[in-house]
Parts: structure tokens; sequence; C-alpha cells
């Protein structure tokens, strides 16, 4: 959009309300757009481009990246007219029909919406257009399912059948920090004080923060460690003779198997981290604390982890009510 082009809104919308500048813009656009040099418009993509860079320099993970750009991709594949005329219905119309016509839930397709909403929103703040489109498109409500923990008793059966000590020094160190998959296989050696039973890992964003593991944790580390014979810094390789850094995919099967080795409900990674954090909650741990330790920049993201102990509601009650 042109400099002065932005101007002229920016002037008028001191005295015109947003009816009147989106009219004023669809004014201007349809007067001045043909007087315009062939080269001066942005096209549809290299808005796409722009904003993906704005995601890379605010320290977006590249998996977040292929999200955004996979989504955007795929919308503007079905847009003809320049992004910046594209309103709230086509936009309506643009969610309900990828809803038909990949038969997806409504998870699924709120988070088809946050990221074009994301989209619109930079281009907002850019001043590539007045107003996103998806401003009165509000999140979906969707029936959150109240996700099971690991419980005690299954910690136990886990350790006792890994056949290896690595899988048991992995499983106790989800279980006592609470990091995420991405996180442990980028843990490295010398990110371990074991005197002080804490490690530097580096979340989404490659944000840095201090978690913490118990004694167990520990001991089952140093009996590891202690068993290896190769020279990779990494702190969890594979078990072949080649002992490469270990892989994502490489934890997740491992846990898989092994919960179903032992008839036990969906074990996976990311299942440790929310046992983790309804155990410190429970206990008293104040959810900013827990907050900290997991790495989330909002509180809301916490509480969708910490599932409170019903037992522990109930004898709240008879300690306060009855």
């Amino acid at each position: 959009m042109d400099e002065n082009f932005v101007e002229i809104i920016n002037e008028m919308a001191e005295v015109l309300n947003a009816a009147q500048l989106k009219r004023l813009q669809e004014v201007l656009l349809k007067h001045f757009a043909k007087s315009e040099p062939e080269n001066q418009p942005i096209n549809n993509m290299e808005f796409l481009d722009k904003f993906l860079e704005a995601k890379k320099i605010e320290g977006c993970s590249d998996r977040t990246i292929k999200y955004y750009q996979a989504t955007v991709e795929r919308l503007l594949a079905n847009i003809s007219q320049p992004i910046r005329k594209v309103t709230t219905e086509q936009m309506r119309e643009y969610l309900v029909n990828y809803q038909k016509i990949n038969d997806c839930g409504k998870t699924t397709i709120d988070n088809i919406r946050r990221n074009i909403s994301s989209f619109f929103s930079w281009l907002e703040e850019e001043d590539y257009i007045l107003k996103s489109p998806m401003r009165r498109i509000h999140k979906i409500r969707t029936k959150k399912a109240v996700k099971n923990i690991i419980s005690d008793e299954e910690i136990e059966r886990l350790r006792d059948g890994c056949k290896c000590i690595r899988d048991v020094a992995m499983i106790d160190l989800l279980y006592s920090t609470g990091i995420r998959v991405g996180e442990l296989v980028r843990l490295n050696i010398a990110d371990i004080n074991f005197s002080e039973r804490e490690c530097v890992v580096f979340g989404k964003g490659d944000k840095e923060r201090r978690v913490y593991f118990d004694a167990k944790s520990k001991i089952h580390l140093l009996n590891y460690l202690d068993s290896r014979h190769d020279e990779n810094p990494a702190l969890f390789v594979t078990l072949d003779k080649s002992s490469k850094r270990l892989k994502i995919s490489g934890v997740e099967i491992r846990l898989r198997e092994l919960g179903r080795a032992l008839n036990l409900d969906k074990i996976h990674p990311h299942k440790f981290r929310r046992t983790m954090a309804t155990r410190a909650i429970d206990k008293g741990m104040p959810i900013e604390q827990v907050q900290k330790i997991l790495g989330h920049s909002q509180i809301d993201t916490t509480m969708q982890y910490a599932i409170v102990n019903q037992n522990n509601v109930k004898a709240a009650h008879r300690k306060y009510i009855s």
C-alpha cells in the first residue's frame, strides 16, 4: 500500500468511524489502483513471505513457521483478489467450506482460524490493510475432555518395564521436570548440574529456562552416563553402536511401545508434562511457579495442563464448607 494512501487513511481516522474508513479505503483503491506502476503493488505471496520473516525474527520455531506457511498458502490458493480486499464474509465462508471438505473437528478448524487471524493481524499492524477481516470471527468453542495423567502406580510399572537404564533415566527426567520432548533431546551432558539437581533447557523460540529434577532422576542419570562409552555430548543417545543423539521420534516410539507392552493407556512424552503440572498444583505449588517451570508465556496455557484432583476437591469441601 502506498505511503500517501496510508497517511490519508490515518489522518481521516480522527474524524471517521470504522465503517466510514473502510468505505474510504475501498474508494481510494478503486480510483487510484490503476494509476499505480505495475511493479508497485505487493502480491499475496509476497505478503506471506514478509509475514513469515517477521515470525522468524520473533523467535517462532521452524515447526510453527511451517504450520503458518501451510495454512496461509492454502488460503491464498483459494483467493483470487488482492489480500487487502478480503472481507469477513469471505473468511467465514472459507472456514465453513474448509471444515466440510476436510471433515475436521472444531479444534482443528480453530487452529486454522487462529493462524489466519495472526496473518491478518500482522498485515493490519504493518498498515498493509486497514482492518483485519478476522476481527469479528471469534474463537470456536470446543468441548475439552479431561485428559488422564500417569498415576504413581503406572510410573513404577514403567520403570520396572524398562529393559535398559537409559529409558529409566529418560522417564524419570520427563516425570520430574515436565520438560517438552524437544527440549529433552536437545539436552547435552554439560547442561546438567548434578550438585544442584537442575539443568538449562531451550524451549519454544529458543527461550532459555532452568528446570529441576529429583534425587531418583539424578541417580538414574549418573548410572546411565557411567554405562556409556561414546564421546557424544548429547545427554541421550541411541542404543546402537552409532550412539547418535536421540531424536523426538525415537523417544515417542520407545514410550509408546513400552506403554503397549504394559497395557497402559496412551503413554507419550507430553503426558509426563501434564502429569508433572497436575502433581505440582495438587501438592500446593503456586500456579505462577508451575508456569515458570513449564516455560509458558501465558498462565491460561498452564491452567490447561493442570487437572485438579477430584479427591482434593472433596477433601477441601469437607474442610472449608462441611
